[in-house]
């Protein structure tokens, strides 16, 4: 018998612009049926099914399942992208004796299919994932959700029903696969014993456990994203004989409660039988059945079945299609074969489509192989995938006019043809497929797009915005305030006007509101102030600082600043015009007045004055001080000795005047012959020792001539003359 069977053949030309990239694992079919899951999804290479039941039901299978649903993974990091989902979601109570024997508990709700199989080889093998929401708060309980693959035929001897093995198992063992037996290896609540008693080396099985789905469970739709943890993919292997029939019960149930659902993910076209499985698919997540020149690879996996991998085997191919090997694409393999060695169940050829610059349109390749099982049948196997040409991409951009700058009026722009998903980038430094024109220049200005898309081919176009706004602010006036007070003003107008234009003033005011409507605002205080203008459909503002007088400075001399009672004193204003002056003179005395003008007064006692300005203009005001120093007249006077002795004796040793509040002293001294024996000026401390000036000789004893002028503080003068006497003795 020869089977004819095409793997992963599939005629998917994707609309360039159509795509969207997945991160969630969506149900793609909700009305799938059991029957459809099994023929057209769940079937590979080598395996014809009949005899399919749901729940034990023939005519349920023919009916689509809430709990049976076709499922895809594209665009996710989840390992298998596509097949059947089967899951402990829905009603009914099971109670199978093969799930009741693996959990040691009672199935509840969940779902079973069943059919009979016909293999064209000796070898039986799927794929798949078990995911549960029991993960991991409820490990280690009596909540141990399970399933199992129970194969029966001839050949086969199990414990379960009509001699039937599980295959589910965890590998290189026969423990069934479930929540207990493969987990993170830690308890939830630290009991340990329902795990213990699942397998005494669960903690062991940990390697086939992982949370790295969480989040694509997470971001998908119901029931997947209540899952919270899941196995690695698992293989489900069983040594079967050619042709024979053989029947398989696919089966998952909660355990002991109705609640917190579990799934197993069946890999698509898994379920085959001792063929060499061909699958072409891009290296991008974009699309798995077309390859783009210049943008992405291609690889064709050549996989055995895992247990036929001790023998080395050559699987010839060929290839056709409307595109041509070495002309679109470089040669995949030499004489047109692979071969895989022993323990090898994977060969992977590249695919690269080169690119010509040249419009061909899509066009094909497929590669087909064919393998001789042991039972000596023919199983064809072949796979597709489609090259594009660069994608030419016509990006469109919005043109648009505004009628006031400060508006925010998108821009958008859209490209047709291409790869998508397209990415945007504008020439003000924008992002994305829409941007803001708020802020524009009067006239027309370009901003420039490029599109590019998920190849990285780029193109452009050019939006034009186009600024008519006639609305403006022709003139703002500021009036200052006087100095700390609030009573400046501000004025503004404009032009270009649509309607009734609303005026509105606002800053700091005086008071309360902080604005006014209108375009003239007074009684202000120094500050910013912001003037807009709105009509029918524009809006502009602009702002004006509202100066005040600058404070006064006060400064003044006092002519005199010293001198002796009564001092008659002249104060000279020096300050800054201002609106008053107070002078404080410190004798008592003082002024107010309006004006710059010298201030006089008389100072008759004694003592040091503090004289205070105080000058004040609106509400600031400054001071400056200064001080007059008041001294009273001392009489002049003078004493002196008629006889002196100078002998050195430490007494009446010089002639002096001694003199009292004097300025100056000049004294000349002559002998009887009218010589000069000493002279001293403005010295009020001279003193004549009896000695001949400059000289040094010591005079005669005898009577000495004196003549001298004294002059005291105010002025005054005393001459007198007269004789002194000198002595000497003897020591």
């Amino acid at each position: 018998m020869k089977n004819y069977i095409k793997l992963n053949l599939v005629l998917l030309i994707v609309a360039i612009g159509g795509y969207t990239n997945a991160q969630q694992i969506t149900t793609t079919n909700p009305n799938i049926t059991p029957v459809q899951a099994v023929e057209d999804i769940l079937l590979g290479v080598g395996i014809q099914a009949f005899n399919i039941t749901y729940n034990t039901s023939a005519p349920d299978a023919t009916v689509a399942q809430d709990n049976v649903q076709e499922f895809s993974a594209a665009g996710t990091a989840f390992p298998i992208q596509d097949g059947v989902l089967m899951t402990t979601d829905g009603t009914g109570n099971l109670n199978d004796p093969d799930l009741n024997a693996i959990t040691g508990g009672t199935a509840t709700n969940g779902a079973i299919i069943e059919f009979d199989f016909v293999p064209t080889g000796d070898t039986l093998s799927f794929n798949y994932i078990f995911a549960s929401t029991e993960y991991t708060s409820y490990t280690c309980s009596n909540f141990n959700d399970v399933f199992g693959f129970f194969i029966s035929g001839p050949g086969i001897n199990g414990p379960f029903t009509n001699n039937a093995e599980n295959i589910a198992t965890v590998p290189g063992t026969t423990v069934p696969v479930a929540i207990n037996t493969v987990n993170s290896g830690t308890s939830s609540s630290g009991n340990t014993t329902p795990c213990d008693n699942a397998d005494p080396n669960w903690q062991s099985n940990s390697v086939y456990f992982t949370l790295a789905y969480n989040t694509i469970f997470g971001n998908s739709a119901t029931p997947v994203s209540g899952f919270n943890g899941g196995t690695v993919v698992l293989p489900a292997n069983a040594s079967i004989s050619c042709n024979d029939t053989f029947h398989i019960k696919l089966a998952i149930a909660n355990d002991f409660d109705t609640g917190l659902d579990s799934g197993v993910f069946l890999e698509a076209n898994s379920f085959s039988s001792d063929a060499v499985d061909i699958t072409i698919e891009s290296e991008t997540s974009s699309t798995d059945t077309l390859l783009v020149e210049g943008c992405t690879d291609g690889n064709i996996y050549f996989t055995r079945p895992s247990n036929q991998t001790s023998d080395s085997l050559t699987v010839y191919f060929d290839v056709t299609g409307s595109a041509d090997q070495g002309d679109d694409f470089p040669i995949l393999a030499p004489g047109d074969s692979v071969t895989f060695l022993p323990g090898e169940d994977t060969i992977i050829l590249n695919i690269s489509p080169i690119q010509d610059g040249n419009s061909e349109g899509f066009e094909s390749v497929t590669v087909s192989a064919f393998t001789v099982t042991v039972c000596g049948d023919t199983i064809f196997s072949e796979g597709t995938i489609w090259l594009s040409d660069e994608p030419y991409s016509t990006v469109t951009a919005l043109d648009t006019t505004i009628l006031c700058a400060n508006d925010s009026v998108p821009t958008w722009v859209t490209t047709s043809g291409g790869f998508p998903p397209y990415t945007y980038s504008w020439s003000n430094g924008e992002t994305g497929d829409t941007v803001p024109t708020a802020g524009v220049v009067d006239g027309p200005t370009d901003y420039i797009v490029t599109s590019t898309d998920a190849c990285g081919f780029e193109y452009q176009d050019t939006a034009t915005i186009t600024l008519n706004q006639i609305l403006a602010i022709d003139t703002m006036f500021q009036f200052p305030s006087e100095c700390g007070l609030a009573t400046g003003a501000v004025s503004g107008q404009g032009s270009g006007f649509t309607g009734t234009p609303d005026y509105e003033w606002s800053g700091p005011g005086a008071g309360n509101p902080d604005n006014i409507d209108a375009s003239v605002w007074q009684d202000l205080p120094s500050g910013w102030y912001y003037f807009s203008i709105e009509d029918d459909v524009c809006f502009v503002e602009d702002s004006i600082f509202l100066e005040q007088d600058p404070p006064p400075t006060a400064d003044f001399d006092a002519n005199p600043p010293a001198g002796n009672a009564p001092l008659d004193v002249t104060f000279v204003n020096n300050s800054d015009p201002a609106d008053t002056y107070d002078w404080d003179f410190g004798n008592g005395d003082g002024a107010s007045v309006n004006n710059l003008d010298d201030q006089n007064t008389t100072y008759n006692n004694e003592g040091v004055y503090t004289v205070t300005l105080t000058v004040t203009e609106g509400a600031c005001s400054d001071q400056a001080t200064q001080t007059v120093v008041v001294e009273l007249l001392l009489p002049l006077d003078y004493e002196m000795p008629n006889v002196f002795t100078p002998n050195n004796d430490g007494s009446n040793d010089v002639f002096t005047l001694n003199t009292v509040n004097a300025v100056s002293l000049d004294l000349v001294i002559l002998n009887r012959w009218g010589n000069t024996v000493y002279e001293s000026s403005d010295d009020v401390n001279a003193a004549w020792n009896g000695k001949i000036q400059n000289v040094g000789l010591e005079c005669n004893d005898g009577t000495y001539f004196y003549r001298f002028t004294i002059v005291g503080e105010d002025g005054e003068e005393i001459e007198e003359h007269g004789f002194v006497h000198l002595v000497r003795t003897k020591k």
